[in-house]
């Protein structure tokens, strides 16, 4: 019963307005719209320099740092709104969030602990304006413990 309410209410709100609520756009806006909606869009385009870096064999325990150089080869401005890793060993930091024009370039700096044992790898991923929306590197080490044998070493018994 009080839906039935609302709906006279609203129906009378309606109509004591007096205006047709359509009468008020305006047909140059809407064939605006119908272009920009059919048309295909232009995107900023991430082209790095590397998409991966190996810090090779590292003893456990040794910050490793690199730095991620890119371009923007697309056509529009490039935004980035975010970069997070796989996990907190790896830190992405030192990247801008100021638009970046096609043609110009930039870098970011990733930082990893260097704990671990064993080959290990980690993915950095960068939430951008790109048309896919995300982007990503990796990294990669062989992390040896300190007095354990390096890959490849016999093993003494």
């Amino acid at each position: 019963m009080k839906q039935l309410y609302y709906l006279f209410f609203v129906a009378i709100i309606i109509v004591s307005c007096g205006d047709d609520p359509f009468s008020k756009v305006k047909e140059e806006n809407v064939s605006q719209a119908i272009e920009r909606d059919n048309s295909p869009s232009k995107y900023p385009v991430m082209t790095f320099d590397k998409k991966n870096h190996d810090f090779g064999t590292i003893v456990d325990g040794t910050p490793q740092e690199t730095i991620f150089n890119y371009t923007n080869t697309g056509d529009a401005p490039l935004v980035i709104t975010e970069i997070k890793s796989t996990c907190g060993c790896t830190v992405p930091q030192d990247w801008s969030r100021a638009p970046l024009l096609p043609g110009e370039s930039s870098k970011f700096t990733v930082k990893f602990n260097g704990k671990g044992l064993n080959k290990t790898s980690k993915t950095v991923t960068i939430k951008a304006n790109t048309q896919t929306g995300t982007e990503s590197v990796r990294i990669s080490a062989f992390i040896n413990k300190p007095g354990s044998a390096s890959p490849g070493s016999p093993i003494i018994q």
